[in-house]
């Protein structure tokens, strides 16, 4: 038999600890979050979890909505995200093709008399080390997109879990207490999948806010009043999920603001136009074998392009991270 708990001291615990918790996050999150100005006569979700926490001390308003920081600039268009994998890759092979025609036409023109002789003296041993560094490269930025969409995928799982979780416990809580919680799920659901993912695969979601169902969930799980042991680790186990539910939520939304940046995508596009170009000198003297290995060349840097580009923003594009792990929790409402 469960030893019996003080549940107004398990309560006023938890309560403390969810304050102090939002007051630690939205100083760690401040690099996302914007200044919200609430309506009247209503409150955002920060200060209603800081007002169920009595004796976490005094929150400035500055601290929870830190001016916004500055945004990140992206490598790949975002109408680029749009397209599927087919006419992106179209387009990378195209402007591929286009370029190594150039570079070729260039080298050629040039490989005439004393040029031709300096072209035809660098060493064949130039391509591996510029090779290398190319896939090293290639391999880095692979890894960082992979792990990203990874990452989100995770954490949309672990959202639905959680949900889940509170869904099935509260049937602990028979009667308006469990209707309440189902309605409240599905709300967050729904608007998490219409309205959270598109903002997602625009980089337009922040932190500014914690979503109000789930605010709602809380203080109702907070506020209920449990009758016997199961009930009381019923509400443990509902409010332990909340928290859970609301930092896979938060990873989410961090992730979702990923992509490879600028600086990244002109080293990976110099390298390889640098690559096409020492083809083309060392093969300078045999024009068909130079064509050959340029397209070949050209050809895999391509692939590999296409493969980062496609996957590069987890929640947009073809490969995008979808909702139906939410929506295969999402629960009935009950009337």
């Amino acid at each position: 038999m469960l030893a019996p708990t003080c549940v107004s001291c398990d309560r006023s615990t938890r309560t403390r600890t969810l304050g102090q918790r939002a007051a630690r996050e939205s100083v760690q999150q401040g690099w996302l979050m914007h200044h919200v100005t609430p309506a009247p006569n209503t409150c955002t979700a920060s200060q209603m979890i800081v007002d169920l926490a009595p004796g976490t001390g005094p929150v400035s308003r500055s601290t929870l909505n830190p001016a916004p920081a500055a945004r990140t600039i992206h490598g790949v268009p975002d109408w680029l995200h749009g397209l599927s994998v087919f006419w992106v890759a179209a387009l990378v092979f195209g402007l591929a093709v286009l370029v190594t025609a150039a570079i070729y036409a260039v080298v050629m023109l040039l490989a005439t008399g004393e040029r031709g002789r300096a072209f035809a003296s660098i060493s064949p041993g130039l391509l591996p080390p510029m090779g290398i560094v190319f896939a090293l490269l290639v391999g880095f930025l692979a890894a960082q997109v992979w792990s990203s969409v990874e990452r989100a995928a995770t954490a949309v799982s672990e959202e639905a879990s959680s949900l889940r979780t509170v869904v099935l416990l509260s049937s602990e809580f028979p009667g308006e207490p469990e209707a309440r919680m189902r309605s409240l799920v599905n709300r967050h659901i729904e608007d998490a999948v219409t309205t959270e993912w598109p903002q997602m695969a625009e980089r337009g979601a922040t932190l500014s806010v914690v979503p109000q169902p789930l605010a709602d969930l809380q203080a109702l799980a907070l506020g209920l009043r449990p009758e016997s042991p199961g009930q009381t680790v019923a509400q443990r186990e509902i409010v332990t999920s909340l928290e859970h539910a609301l930092d896979a939520r938060r990873q989410r939304i961090i992730v979702s603001q990923s992509s490879v940046n600028g600086a990244k995508w002109g080293g990976v596009v110099s390298l390889a136009i640098l690559t096409l170009f020492a083809i083309a000198f060392v093969h300078s003297g045999n024009r068909r074998g130079a064509a050959i290995a340029m397209a070949l060349f050209a050809s895999a840097a391509s692939v590999v392009i296409v493969m980062i580009a496609a996957q590069e923003h987890p929640f947009a594009g073809h490969f995008a991270v979808s909702p139906r792990p939410l929506e295969q929790v999402e629960p009935a409402v009950q009337h």
